[in-house]
Order: structure tokens, then C-alpha cells, then sequence
């Protein structure tokens, strides 16, 4: 643990005062040096900084307070892997002290010493295609290959694969929660994050112990992703997108903004092609972010991503070529190869079933590179 008992009542007290906000707690803070030295502060100097309703209600502790206190300390002292970390202390992640909005306290359970190495952060849809997955996959593999830790958010689509292609490389990543640290959301991410935590890696959230999912939240926690890496790649984003938030919040903190290209038909490539319209760094390896962050690889790893996608096969040459790499209908499939309904659909189902094609919603069919 961290933050000492009578600390942490204090931390939890003044960030549980309705109507203070993280603006209000901050200005008291600048003021007074401490939580404690906050509440042995005169009422009426409160009131000067914070106006009158807020100092009102940092007269008197939080109802919820003494259950809250009473469940962070039983859930602290039940592993030594556990911390809550405050603004001021000296494992406090620099990268975020160097934003315009840094979190006031952090609840962590695994490798806090991740928070001070370089890192990358890995975002995209929730609903990516199989294309994208595969994509965030190993560009997380590369990157972790070469030394980097990734950050991601936990969430499903493209974020559950940068952890998961981070797991595959060195292990080291940091899920950056939208909820308590003890309610992993969403619920098929429990393994994952266990995961995560027995290789090495963290899991950090901003959020008070029993925090459910609520929306508001996961907005503001993608300033925290952003905010602890040197860049941030979008693998795939629609328009509009959380992700996209993630990456202006790292324009704001002077980082690098990498991004996927995709197809011009693809939805899911529209909020990439925006972001490279404004100035991101259009990236088609691993290699391309590493160069651009001027790292040197850890790893004699090489980190390309794109690979043989199986197009030399004689029993599916022709197929593959007519495919292409954009979405396509049974029935442009059928005009470009001259194949029978029956022949197509057994063709393209061998090939899902191997991996080098997805079928996409809408009746659509995209080739797949192997990375």
C-alpha cells in the first residue's frame, strides 16, 4: 500500500465530497499542500477557492465514506500487489503529470513498475473486423516484442486484442479500467484481466472500489491511456469514436497519434482516415511507430506485420486474387470468377474456416493477411 491509513480517509473524503469535483479538489490541493491539511483548513478559506455549496459539503464526511475506507483497506491488505497510488507520490507516473488533467488517485493490482516504462497505447472499435483484429494483435505482439508496454482499455474488439497480443510478446501491459479495479467490465474480460495480472502486467482505474460501468466514465478514462504512453495507434475507429477521443487526448498531451489504414468502403477505417487527414502518422508495421518514437528494439524480433496470406495456393488462387483486400458480395464474387454459387460458398468456407477469410456482416467477404 502506498497512501498510509489516515492519508487515504483523507484522499477519499475530499474525492467523495458532492459537488467538489476534480477542478475543486485540485484547487485545494495547490492551496493547502495535502488532503489532511485541506480539512484542518479554515471553512472560510474553502470557501474563497471552491465557492459556497462545495464547502459546504466538505464540512461533514460522505455518508458512504466509513464503508468505502473499510473496503479499500480490507481489499489492500489482501495482496501485496495492490496499491493506492496519490498525486505526489513517488511511484505516480510521470507521463500523467505531464497532462492537462492528471488523476488525483490511482487504485492498481499487478506490476505498478510498468507505470514508468515506455509504452504505446493500442485502441480501436468495439466492433472491429476480423481484418482488425488480427491487426491489433500483432502490431501489440511487435511492440511488446521490442520492449514497449502497451496500454489498452479492457474492452472488447480491439483493445482485448492489444492485450492479448501484448500477453503473446513480453507480457507487459496495462488495462486501464472505466470502473473499480474489483469490477471487470465487461465480464467476459475476467480471464483476460487475470491474465494480465499473473504475467506481470497492471491494472489501474481512477474509479473507487465498487464502481459499476457506468457510461461517463469510459470517456474520461481514455485520457489516462492516452496519457501514459508516448504515442497512441488507432487500429480501427468508426465515426464517431471513443477511440478518437483516446487520440485527440493525446494530441493535447503532445504525443504521437499512429494510424491504421484500411478500405474505403470499411466504416470501421473512417475514423483512421480522419485522424490521418489531420496529421497522424500513417503506420503499416510495428517498425514504422518504433522508428517514428526513435526506440530501439529490445528484441532481434522482426515487427512487421503483414505476412503470406496463402494467395499462392493453386486451389484458391483465383479466388483470393478476385477477392482482393476489400469487402466483397457472393455475387460480385460470382461475376469476377465465373464460379457457380455452390463451388464459391464450399471455396470460401475452407478458406474461413482456415483463416484467410472473414465474413463480414451484410453478406460480405474480406481476405485476410496473416500477421
Amino acid at each position: 500500500m502506498t497512501t498510509a491509513d489516515d492519508e487515504l480517509g483523507a484522499w477519499l473524503r475530499l474525492l467523495r465530497t458532492p459537488g467538489l469535483g476534480r477542478v475543486g479538489a485540485r484547487r485545494l490541493l495547490a492551496a493547502c499542500g495535502s488532503p489532511q491539511a485541506v480539512f484542518d483548513a479554515a471553512p472560510a478559506a474553502w470557501q474563497t477557492l471552491i465557492g459556497a455549496q462545495a464547502a459546504s459539503s466538505l464540512r461533514e464526511p460522505p455518508d458512504d465514506l466509513a464503508p468505502l475506507l473499510a473496503a479499500t483497506r480490507e481489499w489492500l491488505a489482501a495482496d501485496a500487489a495492490r496499491h493506492v497510488i496519490a498525486l505526489g507520490d513517488e511511484r505516480y507516473p510521470a507521463s500523467l503529470l505531464q497532462t492537462a488533467d492528471p488523476p488525483l488517485l490511482l487504485y492498481a493490482q499487478g506490476g505498478i513498475e510498468l507505470l514508468a516504462a515506455p509504452a504505446v497505447a493500442v485502441v480501436g472499435s468495439r466492433n472491429p473486423t476480423a481484418q482488425g483484429i488480427d491487426n491489433a494483435r500483432a502490431f501489440a505482439r511487435h511492440l511488446s516484442q521490442s520492449g514497449l508496454t502497451v496500454v489498452s482499455g479492457l474492452a472488447l474488439g480491439i483493445d482485448g486484442a492489444a492485450h492479448e497480443g501484448a500477453l503473446e510478446g513480453s507480457g507487459n501491459t496495462i488495462a486501464v479500467m472505466g470502473t473499480g479495479v474489483d469490477r471487470v467490465y465487461p465480464a467476459r474480460h475476467r480471464t483476460l484481466a487475470h491474465r494480465i495480472v499473473a504475467a506481470g502486467g497492471l491494472l489501474l482505474t481512477e474509479y473507487d472500489l465498487g464502481t459499476p460501468p457506468l457510461a461517463e466514465n469510459f470517456p474520461r478514462r481514455n485520457r489516462i491511456i492516452a496519457g501514459l504512453a508516448r504515442g497512441t495507434l488507432v487500429v480501427e475507429a468508426a465515426l464517431p469514436s471513443g477511440s478518437l477521443s483516446t487520440a485527440h487526448a493525446a494530441l493535447e498531451a503532445g504525443r504521437e497519434v499512429f494510424a491504421v489504414p484500411g478500405s474505403i468502403h470499411s466504416p470501421q477505417s473512417r475514423g483512421c482516415h480522419a485522424l490521418i487527414k489531420q496529421g497522424a502518422k500513417l503506420v503499416e508495421s510495428a517498425d514504422d511507430i518504433t522508428a517514428e518514437l526513435r526506440w530501439h528494439s529490445t528484441s532481434a524480433v522482426a515487427a512487421a506485420p503483414v505476412g503470406d496470406d496463402g494467395a499462392g495456393d493453386p486451389r484458391f488462387g483465383a479466388l483470393l486474387d478476385a477477392l482482393g483486400h476489400e469487402p466483397a458480395t457472393l455475387d460480385a464474387l460470382a461475376a469476377r470468377t465465373g464460379m457457380g454459387t455452390a463451388e464459391l460458398n464450399a471455396q470460401l468456407l475452407e478458406l474461413e474456416l482456415d483463416g484467410r477469410v472473414a465474413r463480414l456482416p451484410g453478406a460480405l467477404f474480406q481476405r485476410r493477411s496473416q500477421v
